[in-house]
C-alpha cells in the first residue's frame, strides 16, 4: 500500500513538472508577445490585453521591459504615458505582498533583520521617492526592487511616484525597440542601445551614492560607540 502510494506521488509529481512546462513554454514571453502582436490592428482589444498581462506579469517572473515593448508595436511613441502606466500597476503586487509580510518575517533570522533594517536606513537618509527612483534605474530586476521597498517600509504614495519617475527611461527604450516591427517579429526583446543602459545606472548610481555613504558611515559610527 506504502508503495503504491509512493509510486502515485512521483507521477502526480511527473505530471506537474510536465505541466509546468508546458505552460512555461505556451505562455513564454516571446510567445505572449506574438499573440499581442494577432490584436495590433484593434487598440480596445489590444488594450485590454495589455492589462491582463500586466496583471499575471509578476506571477510569471517576466520582465516588466515586455510591457513596454508590446506598448511600442500596438501604439508607438504615443504609448508611453500607458507603458508607465502599465510599468507601475505591474509593480504594486510584488510591492504590496513584501510590505504585508514585512512584519511576519520580522526576528526569523539577523539576516532578514538586518536587510530590513539596512533597506530602512536608506530610504530614510536618501528620501523614499529618490531610493525607488534611483534602484529603478539600476539593472535590477524589478521584482526584486518592488520587494524590497515593501520590505523597507517605503509608503504607497513614494513607492508609486518613484517606480514611475525610475521606470520612464526603461519604458522609452522598450518603446523604442517595440515600435521596430522587425526586432518584435524576431522575438528580439533586448536590443537595447547599451550606451543607454550605462546612463540609466549611472544616474542611478550617483543618486544613491550620497545617501549610502552616510548610511554605512552612520552604522560604523554606531558599532564602534
Amino acid at each position: 500500500m506504502n508503495r503504491r502510494f509512493v509510486l502515485f506521488g512521483y507521477l502526480v509529481a511527473a505530471v506537474a513538472v510536465a505541466g509546468v512546462a508546458v505552460v512555461a513554454w505556451v505562455v513564454s514571453p516571446t510567445a505572449a508577445v506574438a499573440r499581442l502582436g494577432l490584436l495590433a490592428d484593434h487598440p480596445i482589444r489590444f488594450g485590454v490585453a495589455l492589462l491582463a498581462l500586466a496583471a499575471v506579469r509578476p506571477f510569471l517572473a517576466w520582465p516588466t521591459t515586455l510591457l513596454a515593448v508590446a506598448v511600442g508595436f500596438g501604439y508607438g511613441w504615443v504609448g508611453v504615458p500607458l507603458g508607465v502606466a502599465l510599468l507601475v500597476a505591474t509593480a504594486v503586487a510584488p510591492y504590496l505582498l513584501a510590505r504585508a509580510g514585512r512584519v511576519r518575517v520580522r526576528g526569523t533570522s539577523q539576516t532578514v533583520d538586518r536587510l530590513c533594517d539596512a533597506g530602512e536606513r536608506l530610504a530614510t537618509t536618501a528620501g523614499s521617492v529618490r531610493a525607488v527612483t534611483a534602484t529603478r534605474l539600476l539593472p535590477l530586476p524589478s521584482d526584486a526592487v518592488s520587494v524590497g521597498a515593501g520590505a523597507a517600509g517605503i509608503g504607497v504614495r513614494p513607492f508609486l511616484l518613484g517606480t514611475a519617475a525610475g521606470e520612464l527611461p526603461w519604458v522609452i527604450v522598450g518603446v523604442a525597440v517595440g515600435v521596430s516591427l522587425e526586432r518584435l517579429a524576431a522575438g528580439d526583446l533586448s536590443a537595447v542601445d547599451p550606451t543607454a543602459l550605462v546612463a540609466m545606472a549611472g544616474t542611478g548610481a550617483l543618486l544613491l551614492a550620497g545617501p549610502l555613504y552616510r548610511t554605512v558611515s552612520g552604522d560604523e559610527a554606531a558599532s564602534t560607540a
